[in-house]
């Protein structure tokens, strides 16, 4: 079946999600009987372009790397990002416009729009679960349409899908793991010596930090990533400001040298826990010992341990431990993944 794809946030993760779709063009028609077009991109500060017949959306994402605007392939005016969405004719929505921590706007209002004129909607906003999760899911399925948020957490690494087909009736009591692969990073790098602000710049130098860190140091973004968690798999609707939350500045270089000398690690831990009929979460720096499943951790890793009521410890990883290192690739196949899902 051909499907007409919508792409709003058009940032490293759009792009490396439109390589992805040109690249398994093949397996999606070949396997699964998927063909596509895309009809529509927008972008935060390159303009907008839709197209009925088809966008090259490899033309759009070398244009914007360049610096170009994308606004002379369109062949509509668009004046923001609903008349996008209520133009762009598409049957799926990818939404990856900037995380705003805080209350999800306008991210939850793009995703309710599109699910409101018949689009299934796959996103890697983490604002959008913690803000919108209840909501968004009742009106995708009332609409005969789906709300998927894989590469929210982890990457593509299918934690979600995990629980929500592979554990039908777990319930989770507790969850620990690392979930911000760049304090992951600037911790490995600060355990050969350097300091945290030159750590930082090699993060920023690759694309992984932003020119403010302060939401990956201070663990906001650990903190929104445990909220989303926490209201997805353990059904409590927390959000960034309700979990307690402590960042990395304190750590020095001689602080976690003494930890490894000691076999020990630094690592940014995140936590939840039930308690009765609440669930209390942290985020803060942890010692752990090589006994831990966090203590091999290397880079961009991240990992979730997860304590249901049915098993034993199960541990979700991804990044560096596997061999593939995390980025705009993974998150981007995390999209793939609950596009297919979605439509087949």
């Amino acid at each position: 079946m051909d499907y007409k794809l919508a792409m709003l946030g058009f940032g490293n993760v759009g792009r490396a999600l439109a390589r992805l779709l040109e690249r398994k063009r093949p397996v999606l028609k070949d396997e699964y009987g998927i063909t596509f077009s895309v009809t529509g991109i927008g972008t935060g500060r390159h303009g907008a372009a839709i197209n009925a017949a088809g966008l090259d959306f490899i033309k759009a994402a070398e244009w914007v790397e360049a610096g170009k605007s994308i606004e002379p392939l369109s062949k509509a005016a668009i004046s923001d990002n609903f008349d996008f969405i209520a133009k762009c004719g598409a049957d799926v929505l990818f939404e990856n416009t900037p995380v705003e921590h805080l209350t999800g706007r306008p991210a939850v209002d793009h995703v309710r729009a599109a699910l409101q004129a018949g689009m299934h909607v796959c996103t890697a906003n983490k604002g959008t679960v913690v803000h919108g999760y209840s909501e968004l899911t009742d009106l995708a399925a009332s609409r005969g349409r789906k709300f998927l948020h894989e590469a929210t957490v982890l990457g593509g690494a299918p934690l979600f899908s995990v629980m929500r087909e592979g554990m039908p009736a777990a319930r989770v009591l507790s969850f620990k793991g690392i979930l911000n692969a760049t304090t992951n990073i600037i911790l490995t790098r600060m355990e050969s010596g350097e300091s945290l602000e030159d750590a930082v710049r090699y993060c920023q130098s690759i694309g992984i930090a932003e020119t403010d860190p302060s939401k990956d140091v201070d663990g906001w973004d650990a903190a929104i990533k445990v909220a989303a968690l926490a209201t997805v798999l353990m059904g409590a609707a927390l959000k960034p400001q309700d979990v307690s939350r402590e960042g990395i500045r304190s750590l020095t270089p001689e602080a976690i040298a003494r930890a490894r000398a000691e076999g020990k690690r630094w690592k940014l831990v995140c936590t939840a826990e039930r308690d009765g009929e609440s669930v209390r979460a942290r985020v803060a720096p942890e010692l752990v010992s090589v006994s831990s499943p966090l203590y091999g951790m290397e880079g961009s890793a991240s990992v979730v341990e997860l304590i249901t009521d049915v098993l034993g410890p199960l541990s979700i990883v991804e990044g560096e431990s596997t061999g593939l290192v995390s980025g705009p690739e993974t998150t981007a196949y995390g999209l793939l993944a609950d596009f297919i899902n979605a439509v087949r």
